[in-house]
C-alpha cells in the first residue's frame, strides 16, 4: 500500500508510454485506477509500481484522484507488460484495450428516495392508501419513485402529487445501478452428457480443482456436443466463486448458443461486443470491475474487461482467424488469453472441430492436453461428402426475363436440390464471396472498375445496385458504358447474390434467404434467420462463412459448396489449412438431426490434397502432411514470422523511409529480414503500403531485434508502422 505523498508510476492508456511518475494525494495500492493529466489532457491510468523516473520531486505532478472502481491484480499488470513484450505494442497501448470505456469512470447518477409522512392530514384516496400500505409493509424504508409505483401499483402522477403535498418526504439519494445483468445461474438438469463427454468434462473439472494453469483442447467433430462439455466447466468454475469468459469468434454467430445457454443455466449470459450502446458498455464494464458480473460471452475484446478473480477462459472455434486483431494493435486473442491464464494460474479450454496447426503442435509437444469427442451427439451420422468435377459438368444457363445468363450450379447439384426440395428438407449453398459479381469489366478494351482510393477492384452489389469497395467501403453508381471506349460493361465472376438469382430462376417456388455481412448487420437479424430455418420457413439458405460455424439445423440435409477451390491458391502459407477448416465446418452443417446429410463440392481440382482429405474424412492425415510441409519450410509453428508494415500518405516519403530501414537492417543468426516490397494491397484509403518480413527459427528471440532495428530510424510524422507478430494476413 502506497501512502499519500509517495511517488508512484502510473501507466496511462496511450500508444507511446511505459508509465509516468506522479505524487499520491491519498493512500492507494498497486492496480488502483487513478485520474491524471498528461500534456494537459486527462486520462484514467493504473498504478503499476513505485516511481522510477529520477525526476526532481518539484517537477512531479500530483494525481487528480483515486477512482472508486476496484483495482487490477498484480497478475493483470504483469500480463500487460508481457503482452507488450510479445506484440511490440507499448504497454500503454495494451492498457488502452482495457480502459476503452472512459464513461465507466464518469460520476455515478443518483435517484431521490422518499419516506411516507404518517402524520399527514392530507386526504387519503384509495391510491394514496395503497402507497401508505406499501411503506408500512416495508417498515417505512426509503423508496424511489419507481419502487413506489411498482409496489403500490400507482401512476407517476399520484406519486408526484403526494410529493408536492408533503405526503412523501425526501430522504437519502441512491446510486442508480443496472441490475439486469446480475443473473444467478444454476444447472437446470436439461442435458445429460454421454460417456465421452462426461470423461472430458471430468478431466477439465480436475484441472479447475487444482487452481493451476493448464490448456485443454476439446477436439470434437461437428455436432459432437463440445458446447455442453465446456458448459459443465463453466458451471463448476462459477459455483467455485470464479469469473468465466467464453470467447466467440463473432458475436453474430451465437443466436442458437444463447438459447442453449439459457436452457442449461436458467438465465441468459451477459454479452459483450463492439456494437453495444455506450450505456450498456459502461454498465457491463463496471459490473465486471465490481465482480457483480461473473460470466460473459464475448468477442476478442471481452478478454480486456477488468476481470475480478477470473478462473476459466473458453475459446470456442479456437482456429478462427477472427481472433486476430489488426486495427488497435496486432494481437491474437487466443494466444493472449493463454498468456493471461498462465500468469494468473487457471485453466483454458480451446474448442474446435478443426484445430489450428499451432494448437496441434502444442498438443504434440505435451503443452496442451487433447480431449477427443469422436461421435455426434444423439447418434446423428457424419454426412457423406462428394465432389462434382466441374471440368466435366458444365452448368446450365438460366433466363432472367428475356436475358440468358451463364449458370454456376452444375446439373448434378441442381438435381440434388430438386430432390431435397421434393422431400421437404432444407438446403445450404455456400459461396464465400459477397455481392453479385467481383469484377465489372469492359470485354472490348479490358477496362476494370477499380476503387480510386485502394488497389482493389469494385464489387457489384445488385441489391443496392452499387459498386462497392470491400477494402474501404466506398460506393459508386454502376456505369452504363465503359468510360474509355463507351462499350457496354459486363459482370464477371459470381457472388452469393448471383447464386440467389440463379436459384430464383431455376427453383421459383423455393423460399430463399441470403446470409452475409451485407444482409446480417446484428445478432438479432441472424436470430430471425435462424428461427425461420428452425421453423421450416426457408427452403434454401445461401451464404458466406457466417454460415460455416456453430449453427444447428436438424432438417438441413444437403450442403452445396459452389466454389470449393476459392481459397486454395492464395499467397498465404496457411491457405490449405484455412480452406480445409472452412469447408469442413460448412460440411458439418448437414445431417445433424435424424436424417442423413450429403455434401457436394463443386471443384476444378478434385485431386487436390485438401479436397481429397475432406471427402475421405482424413483430417488428421491432412494436418500431419501440412505440418511436415511447415517443418520443411520453417514456417510457424516451427519458425517465427514478424511482419513490419509501413504506411505513408505519400509514396516518396514511404520509399525513402523504407530504404533507410533497409540500410540499417541487422543481420540475423538463424533468420533474415526480407523486403521491402510493395504490399499485395498497395493502397488502402489513399495510404501507400510496403512490407518487411522478419523470419527466424522457433528459438529466435525476434522481438527485441525488431524493436531495436525500428528505433534506429526516426519515424516521420506522416508514416505509420504496424508490427504483426505471427501474421495471419499477408495483404
Amino acid at each position: 500500500m502506497f501512502k499519500s505523498g509517495d511517488i508512484v508510476k502510473v501507466l496511462v492508456p496511450n500508444v507511446i508510454n511505459r508509465g509516468y511518475d506522479y505524487r499520491l494525494n491519498e493512500n492507494a495500492d498497486i492496480g488502483a485506477f487513478v485520474r491524471v493529466t498528461v500534456m494537459n489532457r486527462q486520462y484514467v491510468g493504473v498504478i503499476v509500481g513505485s516511481g522510477d523516473s529520477g525526476l526532481d520531486e518539484s517537477k512531479i505532478k500530483s494525481i487528480i484522484e483515486v477512482c472508486n472502481m476496484g483495482k487490477m491484480s498484480g497478475a493483470d499488470i504483469d500480463w500487460i507488460y508481457k503482452m507488450s513484450d510479445w506484440t511490440l505494442m507499448a504497454p500503454g497501448g495494451v492498457l488502452r484495450l482495457i480502459l476503452n470505456v472512459p464513461e465507466a469512470f464518469n460520476p455515478p447518477k443518483f435517484e431521490q428516495l422518499y419516506t411516507f409522512n404518517f402524520d399527514t392530514t392530507a386526504k387519503m384516496t384509495d391510491a394514496r392508501q395503497n402507497v401508505a400500505d406499501a411503506f408500512s409493509s416495508n417498515d417505512n424504508e426509503a423508496m424511489s419513485v419507481n419502487d413506489i409505483m411498482n409496489i403500490a401499483h400507482v401512476s407517476n402522477a399520484v406519486v408526484k402529487t403526494m410529493i408536492k403535498a408533503g405526503v412523501l418526504c425526501p430522504s437519502d439519494a441512491r446510486e442508480i445501478t443496472d441490475t439486469s445483468f446480475n443473473h444467478k445461474y444454476f444447472d437446470t438438469g436439461s442435458v445429460v452428457l454421454n460417456d465421452e463427454q462426461q470423461s472430458a468434462a471430468d478431466t477439465i473439472a480436475n484441472a479447475l480443482g487444482e487452481n493451476s494453469f493448464s490448456v485443454h483442447l476439446l477436439d470434437g467433430i461437428t455436432g459432437s456436443g463440445k458446447t455442453q462439455v465446456y458448459f459443465d466447466s463453466v458451471l463448476r468454475a462459477y459455483n467455485a466463486g470464479k469469473s468465466v469468459l467464453l470467447m466467440m469468434p463473432e458475436i453474430a454467430l451465437t443466436a442458437q448458443f444463447m438459447d442453449r445457454f439459457k436452457k442449461r443455466f436458467g438465465a441468459p449470459p451477459v454479452v459483450w461486443h463492439s456494437n453495444l450502446t455506450s450505456a450498456r458498455r459502461r454498465n457491463i464494464w463496471r459490473g465486471v470491475a465490481r465482480g457483480d458480473i461473473r460470466i460473459v460471452v464475448g468477442t476478442r475484446s471481452a478478454l480486456f474487461l477488468p476481470w475480478q478473480n477470473l478462473g476459466l477462459i473458453v475459446v470456442d472455434e479456437e482456429h478462427d482467424t477472427s481472433y486476430k486483431q489488426e486495427d488497435m494493435g496486432n494481437y491474437h486473442a487466443r494466444d493472449m488469453a493463454i498468456l493471461r491464464a498462465k500468469i494468473a494460474g487457471f485453466p483454458v479450454v480451446l474448442a474446435s472441430a478443426t484445430p489450428s496447426l499451432e494448437t496441434m503442435h502444442n498438443v504434440a509437444q505435451g503443452k496442451y492436453r487433447r480431449l477427443r469427442l469422436t461421435s455426434r451427439f444423439g447418434g446423428a451420422q457424419m454426412p457423406k461428402i462428394e465432389t462434382i468435377d466441374m471440368r466435366n459438368s458444365r452448368p446450365e444457363s438460366y433466363k432472367v426475363g428475356e436475358e440468358e445468363k451463364s449458370g454456376n450450379l452444375s446439373q448434378q447439384l441442381c438435381s440434388e436440390i430438386a430432390s431435397t426440395l421434393a422431400e421437404h428438407k432444407q438446403i445450404m449453398l455456400f459461396i464465400n464471396r459477397r455481392g453479385f459479381a467481383p469484377i465489372v469489366q469492359c470485354k472490348k478494351c479490358g477496362w476494370v472498375a477499380g476503387c480510386p482510393d485502394c488497389s482493389a477492384s469494385y464489387n457489384y452489389h445488385k441489391h443496392i445496385n452499387k459498386l462497392v469497395c470491400h477494402m474501404c467501403g466506398r460506393m459508386e453508381p454502376v456505369p452504363t458504358l465503359c468510360p474509355q471506349c463507351k462499350n457496354t460493361v459486363s459482370m464477371r465472376g459470381a457472388g452469393l447474390e448471383k447464386i440467389e438469382e440463379e436459384i430464383a430462376a431455376k427453383f421459383p417456388n423455393a423460399r430463399t434467404a441470403l446470409v452475409s455481412s451485407d444482409t446480417i448487420m446484428s445478432r438479432e437479424a441472424l436470430e430471425r434467420i435462424v428461427h425461420k430455418m428452425e421453423n421450416g420457413e426457408i427452403d434454401i439458405i445461401i451464404g458466406t462463412q457466417i454460415l460455416a460455424k456453430g449453427h444447428h439445423f436438424p432438417n438441413l440435409t444437403l450442403v452445396g459448396v459452389v466454389d470449393a477451390d476459392m481459397g486454395l491458391f492464395g499467397t498465404d502459407f496457411r491457405a490449405g489449412e484455412h480452406t480445409f477448416q472452412q469447408l469442413f465446418q460448412v460440411a458439418g452443417r448437414a445431417g445433424r438431426g435424424e436424417f442423413p446429410g450429403r455434401v457436394l463440392l463443386q471443384t476444378f481440382q478434385p485431386e487436390h490434397p485438401v479436397i481429397r482429405a475432406i471427402c475421405a474424412g482424413d483430417r488428421d492425415e491432412f494436418m500431419a502432411s501440412d505440418m511436415e510441409s511447415r517443418r520443411a519450410a520453417q514456417m510457424p509453428p516451427f519458425g517465427q514470422l514478424i511482419a513490419v508494415i509501413v504506411e505513408a500518405n505519400k509514396e516518396s516519403v514511404l520509399k525513402k523511409y523504407c530504404a533507410e530501414l533497409s540500410r540499417v537492417a541487422p543481420a540475423l543468426n538463424g533468420g533474415k529480414i526480407m523486403g521491402p516490397i510493395a504490399a499485395q494491397m498497395y493502397q488502402i484509403r489513399n495510404w501507400y503500403r510496403m512490407r518487411f518480413l522478419v523470419s527466424g527459427n522457433s528459438r529466435a528471440n525476434l522481438q527485441p531485434i525488431v524493436s531495436a532495428w525500428i528505433n534506429k530510424v526516426k519515424q516521420p510524422a506522416n508514416v505509420r508502422i504496424k508490427i504483426d507478430v505471427n501474421p495471419q494476413n499477408f495483404m
